[in-house]
């Protein structure tokens, strides 16, 4: 699939509605147009006190316990915004609002499918500004530990990921695969997020996972998956983390022209990749396509 020369933004607003996988809160979302150049921004309604504007960036980011958090200079935070982003991502969202009335993305099944369904009814618009993609020069990695998150350069979007369980249900899996929008649709974006049924009891204590369920997430007790219906595909596990990956890398503001590789990695190690990228200069650049689509004609 041919990379996009021009931006796009939505045609016409997508409405949806669902509980948060952490707060438990009911949350209202509009995703709207924007100008070209503006980028993602999160809009707090619910907040009328102060600046209720969250621009994504990489230094937005100040969580990454079992998901993403951007957060304004006003102390006002979006969270769980990964799986959205890896839809607007791979669909070639480059501009849009994203208002809500509450703190929190609903998680819906906990995959990017119901929101590839949202964007698609709403269409997408081409702007009259170039795309700029994040071309990766030089090889940048961030290590901690067994764990690492690695970019390379690469003439496309490519995404591999490993982990590894000591549950059975998961154990060690891996993909590795060039990513664009067909591939996104057809191999990772229904693939939903998970956790450990030993775990919910001290994630609440500390008000994480209080809208968690089988309905949006697969449970995992000991050896077993408890939920009714099974896995989607016998790798959901790392498709999934490839899909939040891809989320997580999308708070650079452009899509990527290079290899993403993580390794045991989560949320937090994403951006710390990120940070690391946006601190050596000499290791990327701005890339538009539109020159090179004009000379080829």
């Amino acid at each position: 699939m041919r990379a996009q020369e021009f931006q796009n933004t939505l045609q016409g607003p997508a409405i949806f509605a669902g509980v948060g996988v952490h707060t438990g809160a009911y949350t209202r979302v509009a995703v709207r147009s924007a100008p070209a150049n503006s980028g993602i921004v999160f809009v707090r309604t619910d907040v009328t006190d102060r600046d209720n504007r969250v621009p994504v960036s990489g230094e937005a980011v100040t969580k990454t316990q079992l998901g993403t958090v951007i957060e304004n200079a006003a102390g006002v935070s979006v969270s769980t915004i990964e799986h959205l982003m890896a839809a607007m991502a791979m669909l070639g969202i480059d501009n849009a609002v994203v208002e809500l009335d509450g703190p929190e993305m609903p998680i819906m099944d906990g995959s990017s499918l119901p929101f590839v369904q949202i964007l698609d009814r709403a269409g997408r618009r081409p702007q009259d500004a170039p795309r700029r993609y994040i071309e990766i020069i030089e090889p940048i990695e961030f290590i901690d530990g067994d764990t690492r998150a690695t970019l390379t350069p690469s003439d496309q979007f490519e995404v591999a990921f490993e982990i590894a369980f000591d549950s059975a249900a998961i154990g060690r899996q891996r993909i590795d695969m060039p990513m664009d929008e067909r591939t996104f649709r057809n191999e990772l974006a229904n693939c939903r997020t998970f956790g450990f049924l030993h775990e919910v009891e001290y994630l609440r204590s500390i008000g994480l996972a209080r809208g968690g369920s089988m309905e949006n997430a697969v449970v995992i007790e000991g050896d077993r998956i408890l939920n009714p219906e099974g896995l989607r595909r016998p790798d959901e596990f790392v498709r999934h983390k490839a899909l939040d990956a891809i989320g997580d890398l999308y708070v650079l503001g452009a899509p990527i022209l290079g290899r993403f590789e993580g390794v045991l990695a989560g949320h937090g190690l994403n951006n710390q990749l990120v940070r690391a990228l946006l601190a050596s200069p000499k290791s990327w650049r701005y890339r538009t396509l539109v020159t090179e689509h004009a000379e080829a004609v």
